[in-house]
């Protein structure tokens, strides 16, 4: 079973897989610090030190997992970074 599935059990006691996803925040050359952690805190409902955390995570290593979920979870999510400028992918 990969990293990315989770089983749940369901009422008849078989399982349901969910296949979990990745929401990617890349790094750029355009976006602000501040902006980042602003738009981490409205978009992704992060706490000020995790927003702070993914930001640098961005800016060293390229890019960050800043939401695990479901596609459908992760789209609107998604779509919202995309809009406001930042380069995001659901992986």
């Amino acid at each position: 079973m990969s990293e990315k599935t989770k089983l749940l059990p369901e009422e008849n006691d078989s399982t349901l897989t969910i296949d979990i996803r990745d929401l990617i925040v890349y790094n750029d050359d355009f976006n602000t610090f501040d902006f980042v952690i602003e738009t981490l805190i409205e978009i992704c409902n992060h706490e000020y030190i995790q927003a702070i955390q993914c930001a640098h995570l961005v800016h060293n290593t390229g890019k960050c997992c800043v939401k695990r979920g479901t596609f459908k979870e992760l789209k609107p999510k998604k779509d919202a970074l995309v809009e406001r400028g930042l380069s995001a992918t659901i992986d």
